[in-house]
């Protein structure tokens, strides 16, 4: 009895259930060794449909796509400009979505709460650790399409398609903070699969109704009938990165386009943890 007492007392909620156990957890999951592959081979199947393609005449005028293989830089700015509309959905809804689902689907998450650990606690941990995923899949793809970008076309200034470049030195800062912008801006699709992710005990549904969700919202954004309504939808804002790299940056639209996409993840998290405190666990 005494070692009961004893246990009991020093008991401390902020000792179970560790971000590094959690963290290794995740990582040592088949899904997320998968995706991580898929980001990182990204850049080689590019540079293969580089190497293989031809430039089309669009009557002097050039694109970003047209500049990839100007250097290293311009390639990592490309790939991002391919993945930021829906292939970076998927990484971010993976995580968020499945993690708290796939505890409920294998009927452990009762189990986990019964070790005890506080539900605030469990919810902490697995956020923290699937945002933490999400921003290592959006850093690793632009660090390999940097690193294969350099190797095929050479360490050079970044070249603007409307004109001018940027030295190597500013290109990687410029290049930080688009990822740093791109993150910011898949907070929406974090919350929304987090939110499901609490909602369902099948994984797949959080992270599909999150990826479909997000889809809605870029469909919703070509709708130029909205007008200005388009302002409050956070795909409206997903490209707003591109004006970080210009000769002169501008902020304006990246400010607004990440106070957004806060605002709603903000909502969607605050709207899991209480509907996750209530919930009747039997999983």
């Amino acid at each position: 009895m005494s070692t009961l007492t004893e246990v009991a007392s020093g008991y401390q909620t902020r000792h179970t259930l560790p971000l590094r156990v959690e963290l290794v957890r995740q990582l040592k999951r088949r899904r997320t060794l998968a995706m991580g592959a898929v980001l990182a081979l990204l850049p080689f199947v590019l540079l293969i449909a580089f190497a293989i393609g031809s430039p089309h005449d669009r009557g002097g005028q050039v694109t970003l796509m047209d500049t990839a293989t100007a250097s290293g830089a311009n390639f990592a700015a490309v790939n991002l400009f391919v993945s930021v509309g829906f292939l970076l959905v998927i990484p971010v809804a993976l995580f968020c979505g499945d993690t708290v689902a796939s505890e409920a689907g294998w009927s452990s998450l009762r189990y986990l709460l019964a070790a005890p650990v506080p539900r605030a606690r469990l919810l902490w941990s697995k956020l923290v650790v699937a945002l933490g995923m999400s921003l290592a899949a959006m850093v690793l793809l632009p660090v390999v399409a940097l690193a294969v970008g350099t190797a095929a076309y050479g360490w050079g200034p970044l070249r603007i398609p409307t004109g001018g470049a940027l030295d190597s030195g500013t290109a990687a800062q410029r290049l930080l903070v688009v990822v740093a912008y791109v993150f910011v801006s898949q907070l929406v699709t974090a919350g929304l699969a987090f939110w499901l992710s609490t909602k369902t005990d099948a994984p797949l549904g959080a992270v599909g109704g999150a990826v479909g969700l997000t889809i809605v919202g870029n469909v919703l954004d070509a709708v130029t009938a909205l007008g200005h309504w388009r302002d409050f939808l956070p795909a409206h804002w997903q490209f707003a990165w591109a004006d970080a790299v210009q000769p002169h940056a501008e902020w304006s639209g990246m400010i607004q386009g990440a106070a957004v996409s806060v605002s709603y993840a903000l909502v969607l998290f605050a709207l899991a943890f209480r509907g996750f405190a209530r919930k009747d666990v039997v999983s």
